[in-house]
């Protein structure tokens, strides 16, 4: 059955851009389905580093992608019934997600599984390729973007409160070359999708970022 009718609201961005926290708000406030795509490469890379699978053995990264069993439970992440919500966080799994997202077979293995996520009455879905690749003809496309040095920031807060140990200097550079890996890889590269709002939150809220997406939505289905 088509699910082509199902509204979508695809929003995209750099990490730490703020994506992640705008997509869920909006998703709670219209009440539609909510897919962290890059948990998913999150789920695969820390699946990978736990069984020691090589990073360039292609063919067994895309097998774990395709038989991995999780599940988004409220704010949770559950990988074989076991709750990975702060663990696919550290900064290991991060940057080997994004090593691995630049190999083919790995996002195909997971494109059929995030296309399921479009169910009535609608989804809201983010990552780095929803509106370009995934979800290409969603009614609204928004990219959100932000300087590195509030992007630092923000990813430094966030793994503090986690109890995480961060260093900024490390952050910036671990920002700076995941954004150069996502936007010069060449399967599905960081880039805003055509037709797409374009959102620099570098001073924004997150309340303000939400209402902005809320508002372009309402324009679009009027």
């Amino acid at each position: 059955m088509t699910t082509t009718h199902i509204p979508v609201i695809a929003i995209d961005g750099p990490t730490a851009s703020g994506k992640g926290t705008v997509a869920h708000r909006v998703a709670d406030k219209l009440g539609f389905h909510y897919l962290d795509s890059g948990a998913l490469y999150r789920l695969t890379a820390l699946s990978a580093l736990r069984r020691g699978t090589s990073l360039t053995d292609e063919h067994a990264l895309a097998k774990l992608a395709e038989h991995m069993a999780c599940s988004f439970t409220g704010g949770d992440i559950i990988l074989a019934h076991e709750n990975v919500t702060d663990a696919i966080r550290a900064e290991e799994v991060g940057n080997t997600a994004s090593r691995i997202a630049a190999l083919p077979a790995v996002r195909q293995a997971l494109f059929g599984l995030q296309l399921g996520f479009r169910k009535t009455p609608g989804l809201v879905a983010d990552g780095r390729d929803m509106g370009t690749v995934i979800f290409p003809h969603a009614p609204l496309k928004v990219f959100l973007t932000a300087s590195v040095a509030a992007r630092a920031e923000r990813r430094y807060k966030q793994l503090i409160e986690k109890g995480i140990s961060a260093n900024m200097e490390d952050l910036l550079m671990d920002l700076q070359a995941r954004d150069d890996r996502d936007t010069h890889r060449a399967i599905a590269p960081l880039v805003p999708a055509e037709g797409a709002h374009v959102l620099d939150t570098s001073q924004m809220t997150a309340d303000q970022a939400v209402e902005q997406v809320l508002k372009w939505y309402a324009a679009e289905v009027k």
